[in-house]
Formats: structure tokens, C-alpha cells, sequence
């Protein structure tokens, strides 16, 4: 069960990192519009940090 949600959150991050920060590195918006996506993006990670460690704590409680 515990790699389920491993390759779960992979895949996630993988995703968000590739349809994330790809907008922020190759788009030709401007300065401006590329910082509100990173802020987007970063609030994403975080997110994602937190329900992954909060999908840990609950795993190892078992």
C-alpha cells in the first residue's frame, strides 16, 4: 500500500514540475505573469509536501 501512494505523488510531482515549470521557463509572457505561475506552482509543492507527509504519518500509525 505504502508504493502506492509513493508512485502516486511521483507522478504528481512529475507533473506539475513538467506543466509547471515549463511555462515558467519557456513562456513568453511577462516577467509578471511568469512570477504568478511560480508563486502557483510553489503553492502546488507545498500542498503537495503537506498531504504527502500527512499520507506518511498516517501509513506508519497503522
Amino acid at each position: 500500500m505504502k508504493w502506492i501512494i509513493y508512485v502516486i505523488f511521483f507522478v504528481l510531482f512529475i507533473g506539475v514540475t513538467f506543466f509547471g515549470l515549463g511555462p515558467v521557463l519557456f513562456a513568453d509572457g511577462s516577467f509578471n505573469e511568469r512570477m504568478i505561475t511560480l508563486f502557483i506552482v510553489f503553492l502546488i509543492y507545498v500542498v503537495l509536501v503537506i498531504l504527502l507527509i500527512l499520507f506518511i504519518k498516517k501509513l506508519n500509525r497503522r
